[in-house]
């Protein structure tokens, strides 16, 4: 098996503006920063900043403990859309948070975006953090 960096991964990486991507990036060491109600309330807003949505517009979200999935259609670079939401967030919690790079899947045509909003946001479900998801405050979906 072979084992591929995230320096490896971003060579490969190309965004399509106008397309839906599902992003996962993970804190430094996996550590559960967004336990904390600051950091992820933080990292929750900036999916609507200003300077975030003029590269992407967010369709759905989850902050979990130690991690983000994030489903947005890029309207430029997917990179630079990551690349600015997450030092968006480390500049207002006033630390670096963020493990390098971040996982990417781009959303085939066929494939169901409110499926996928679903999936994300079942997230804290699954993980046992609620056992009703409106009384999770971490997420949002253009959907629901």
């Amino acid at each position: 098996m072979e084992c591929y960096h995230s320096h490896a991964l971003r060579g490969g990486r190309q965004s399509i503006t106008g397309h839906c991507y599902l992003v996962t990036a993970v804190t430094m060491g996996r550590q559960p920063k967004f336990l904390e109600f600051q950091y992820a309330a933080h990292a929750s807003c900036s999916f609507y900043a200003e300077s975030v949505r003029r590269h992407a517009d967010t369709l759905a979200f989850v902050v979990m403990p130690d991690h983000i999935h994030w489903l947005l259609q890029v309207e430029g670079s997917l990179s630079e859309a990551v690349r600015i939401y997450k030092a968006l967030v480390s500049c207002r919690v006033g630390s670096r948070l963020w493990q390098d790079g971040f996982h990417d899947h781009g959303v085939r045509r066929e494939e169901d975006l409110r499926k996928i909003a679903r999936y994300i946001v079942g997230n804290p479900l699954r993980a046992g953090l609620v056992d009703n998801i409106l009384n999770y405050p971490y997420w949002d979906a253009v959907w629901f």
